[in-house]
């Protein structure tokens, strides 16, 4: 929607890395589609990514009863376990407030862990037995490096890696964990060195 609604697209191309560098279309958004590009065959819907037909069933529950820290209102939310979820929501209408506060707060002290932060205000929270740990991801940075993603500082990358490295393709050439890393010099693109960016 993004893209369609931009007055002038610059489309550079046509693969990435050293397969990249071109310029592959330059112009208003409905001229796109008569290109050979990547990111007309999407914007046409000749390709797509694939969305599961059919989503998870969450099987257990955490629920918060009335939550009333800040601007929370006493609601009551309940957050599906074991799926991909998603709290949205303008600026400022509670998000991080419920999910920091409310939730993490609460969590981490049920863990037995400290924290600084006050907890945010709320009846109770049921489910918080069925979580084992609890890992907070916010926007300061993670390290000085920008090839540190979230997926690296949580240790979630290595297990990427090694099913990367397991796969049938993987296996009969050889590969290990360490191909997949964009801090190896093995695995890294040795044009940007894993940045994703040359400096000229």
């Amino acid at each position: 929607a993004v893209i369609r609604a931009a007055d002038h697209l610059v489309d550079i191309g046509p693969g990435r890395g050293e397969g990249g560098g071109s310029l592959v279309f330059s112009g208003q958004p409905a001229a796109m589609a008569k290109t050979k590009s990547l990111t007309a065959a999407y914007l046409t819907g000749k390709q797509s990514i694939p969305v599961p037909a059919k989503r998870r069933s969450p099987k257990h529950w955490l629920k918060i009863e009335r939550a009333a820290q800040h601007n929370l209102k006493k609601v009551d939310v309940e957050i599906p376990l074991g799926v991909f979820c998603c709290v949205t929501g303008v600026s400022g209408s509670g998000k991080s407030t419920l999910v920091h506060s409310v939730l993490y707060e609460n969590l981490i002290r049920k863990l037995g862990r400290g924290s600084e932060e006050e907890p945010g205000r709320c009846r109770e929270i049921h489910g918080l037995e069925r979580i084992a740990d609890v890992v907070m991801v916010d926007q300061s940075p993670l390290a000085r490096t920008p090839r540190s993603t979230p997926a690296v500082y949580t240790g979630v990358f290595e297990t990427v890696r090694k099913l990367f490295a397991d796969t049938p393709d993987g296996r009969a050439r050889g590969l290990t964990p360490g191909y997949f890393s964009f801090n190896s010099g093995i695995g890294r693109c040795e044009r940007c060195w894993g940045n994703g960016f040359e400096k000229v």
